[in-house]
């Protein structure tokens, strides 16, 4: 699937951004910060990293509607699409 680029740059933006809080929280760990703050970074990662996804999967929708019959050549036909869909769900 030929995705833009600039999905491309803002799905990187997001892995290091996801990547700079995982490197936080394991800052955060060593230095005995509170549990609660520990989760809360957390849970902003696990978000951020669900969002990434979420924007690769909203891109490859877009690419199976315009493109109905490429998409399914290269093995992403609606179907396949939705079921990625769900498992980020």
């Amino acid at each position: 699937m030929d995705l833009p680029d600039d999905v491309v740059d803002d799905v990187r933006k997001r892995l290091r951004r996801v990547a700079g809080q995982v490197q936080g929280v394991e800052r955060m760990l060593e230095e005995g910060r509170e549990c609660r703050d520990v989760v809360d970074q957390l849970s902003a990662a696990t978000k951020a990293l669900e969002q990434a996804g979420f924007r690769l999967i909203s891109a490859g929708m877009v690419y199976c509607v315009q493109n109905p019959e490429k998409a399914a050549a290269d093995g992403y036909a609606v179907d396949e699409v939705q079921r990625m869909f769900m498992k980020l769900a």
